[in-house]
């Protein structure tokens, strides 16, 4: 009897340049490019087995909340406008990191994280989950300022409400 394999697992690196050659590859992601106003918009890409690939538009004011992504490791490239990432310090401050179009990020399992469009103008990012993306948490400060599970959703989608 032949035994499946299960598919590869990516890391950060091989995410990133995965990411980077999508967005370098507009053919691939500007057909799909939608934007609505109601807040922030995906579809899934074509992508290796075992990997998650979503491009994700960010109007305006757009953005997520403070979350982690479970088990999966993450990479994002901004393959239009401008993208704010912010991350907590182990002081409990928030950080916050601008990144351009080309630039990418890469989010460990466990790290947490806020992502959001402080441009002016509409933004487009391509991100890869590895393992797919199953389970998010989602974060918020208790009365005391400290850093707290808020809520945990399990879901396939990116950046899950």
């Amino acid at each position: 009897m032949t035994q499946l394999s299960a598919p590869p697992v990516l890391d950060v690196h091989e995410l990133s340049a995965l990411t980077r050659s999508i967005a370098a590859s507009p053919e691939l992601w500007r057909p799909r490019v939608r934007f609505q106003e109601s807040g922030r918009w995906w579809t899934r890409l074509d992508a290796p087995a075992g990997v998650d690939v979503w491009l994700i538009t960010w109007l305006p004011a757009q953005g997520t909340e403070l979350h982690d992504h479970g088990a999966s490791s993450a990479a994002f490239t901004i393959a239009s406008g401008t993208i704010t990432e912010i991350r907590p310090t182990a002081d409990g401050g928030l950080v916050p990191r601008r990144f351009a179009a080309g630039q990418t990020q890469t989010v460990d399992p466990g790290d947490l994280h806020d992502v959001l469009n402080a441009g002016t103008e509409p933004a487009v990012t391509i991100h890869a989950y590895s393992v797919p993306l199953t389970r998010m948490t989602y974060w918020a400060r208790s009365g005391d300022g400290v850093l707290v599970p808020a809520r945990t959703v399990e879901t396939d989608e990116p950046e899950s409400t």
